[in-house]
């Protein structure tokens, strides 16, 4: 079990290293757009993108996913058509919306509330869209074919062009919120030139209208699943722009993206969990093993969650000559961080619950699970922002991602029973809890504790795991044993 385990781990760090790389130097622009943007042209430009998360679930509608499920076991239909149906398909309907979102920019500038200088931006948003969206199915051949080195290659690109542009169209050519649209656009353009080759392995003409029936039936569910994930992502910002003011939100974004630590883990793991499980799901031993990876899961996480709560306000404050990490007038933000955090560990663990109604195609019940955590979302901030200011919008990302988790759970395991190691992962947010009560009682500004008790706290924790039985000195031994043979096993 464990060297299938630790395949996982090394297929997660390969997928993730696209997004450790690509989303840490991204997150690092930060400074670059605090510095060279007012805080009104950041304002439209969280908001546009806010706006272009929903559209991008609706440009999709689960096609990468119908895919994903109906490539893992072929019969399902001819490998070319599993590829091209929702290919084409969706290349189809994207160039259809996008242009009439094109055509439409005036008025959508208007509705969003960014004003008409803005219809520019809002034009290149509808062909981002287009070239992002075609894209997702060649995306998910790469997982399935287990071509994870590719996929992170094509991924690293894409985002280290979308960096350099918005050096150059920011910092070089003196643009504002155009150069940012302008360099994803052109980078989203070029990436579709590295899967053509791809693409052009796997495409065919031949078009099944049953075989599109039978991905609609699956993909579709994802469509108000995704857009409700997606309020429950962003829908704070334009709540939390009419209910106090635009300086808010920008505080509230810049520290919201901190929560990009735990993301990465996160967003690494997904990648390659969903292949992981579907590959192994009709081994005797399968369910064991995904109840063994959650707790390991858990242990990443939370650890990770732990140490950052710890040293995120030693982060924030780096300070390169004259420039800061975070600009000093975006630190009073910094108490959301460890809330969205542990968000994202929850989000992790709906990640982990997914098994059981995915391996029976009854995707059905993820309108309701995102609808549920949406619904909570918007009326938590809604009734929180008001008195909590941007702590409320934080409490209600938390509460929203709790409600998905446990909205998963149980249909899941009504489907396919996981006996999951609960005892374990009592102990170790038991363990987790100490160590953060013990670090708040130390000072209620962690910013004035120096880093040896902090480095302290943080050593106590990681002994704690192994005194509570979270992970035992055996297992480490055997995790070690397993990670000399796998390394110098060929792939």
């Amino acid at each position: 079990m464990i060297d299938k385990i630790l395949r996982l781990g090394k297929e997660t760090a390969i997928y993730g290293l696209s997004s450790i790389v690509g989303r840490f130097l991204n997150f690092l622009l930060v400074p670059l757009y605090t510095n060279l943007l007012l805080p009104s042209d950041y304002g439209v430009i969280a908001t546009l993108y806010a706006y272009i998360a929903f559209a991008a679930v609706i440009f999709g509608y689960g096609m990468d996913a119908a895919y994903m499920r109906f490539a893992a076991s072929w019969e399902e239909g001819e490998k070319k058509q599993t590829y091209s149906v929702p290919f084409l398909s969706v290349v189809a309907s994207s160039f259809v919306l996008s242009l009439i979102l094109h055509w439409s920019a005036p008025v959508l500038a208007d509705w969003m509330g960014i004003g008409g200088e803005a219809v520019p931006l809002v034009e290149m948003a509808a062909w981002i869209l287009f070239f992002d969206a075609i894209v997702l199915v060649p995306y998910a051949a790469l997982r399935m074919e287990n071509k994870a080195g590719t996929f992170a290659l094509i991924r690293i690109i894409n985002i280290v062009l979308t960096i350099i542009l918005n050096v150059v169209f920011l910092a070089v050519l003196g643009m504002k919120a155009e150069g940012v649209v302008m360099a994803n656009l052109v980078a989203s353009a070029l990436t579709l030139l590295l899967h053509l080759r791809g693409i052009a392995r796997n495409f065919t003409l031949r078009f099944s209208s049953t075989l599109y029936k039978q991905l609609l039936a699956f993909g579709l569910p994802y469509l108000p699943a995704g857009l409700a994930g997606i309020a429950m992502q962003v829908i704070d910002r334009p709540i939390m722009k009419a209910l106090t003011d635009d300086a808010t939100v920008g505080i509230y974004q810049a520290n919201y993206r901190m929560g990009v630590f735990m993301m990465l883990v996160v967003g690494m793991f997904d990648y390659a969990w969903r292949p992981f499980f579907l590959r192994h799901a009709r081994e005797p031993e399968a369910k064991q093993l995904f109840a063994r990876v959650f707790t390991l899961f858990c242990v990443l996480a939370v650890s990770l969650f732990v140490f950052l709560t710890i040293f995120i306000e030693d982060i924030i404050r780096i300070r390169v000559g004259s420039v800061f990490f975070i600009h000093p007038d975006y630190w009073p933000g910094a108490v959301i961080i460890p809330f969205i955090l542990l968000a994202y560990v929850l989000n992790g663990a709906y990640v982990n619950f997914l098994v059981g109604v995915y391996l029976e195609k009854k995707t059905s019940v993820l309108p309701y699970v995102f609808g549920a955590g949406a619904a909570v979302n918007v009326a938590a901030n809604l009734v929180l922002i008001p008195p909590y200011g941007m702590m409320g919008a934080a409490y209600a990302t938390l509460l929203s991602y709790a409600v998905i988790a446990v909205g998963i759970f149980i249909p899941s395991q009504r489907l396919y029973r996981i006996e999951y190691e609960w005892k374990k992962i009592l102990a170790l947010l038991s363990v987790a809890t100490l160590i953060i009560s013990v670090f708040k009682l130390l000072t209620p500004d962690p910013s004035h504790l120096d880093l040896i008790p902090k480095a302290g706290l943080a050593a106590a924790f990681t002994l704690l795991l192994f005194f509570a039985r979270v992970v035992s000195w055996g297992e480490f031994r055997t995790t070690t044993s397993a990670v000399e043979q796998l390394s110098d096993t060929p792939r």
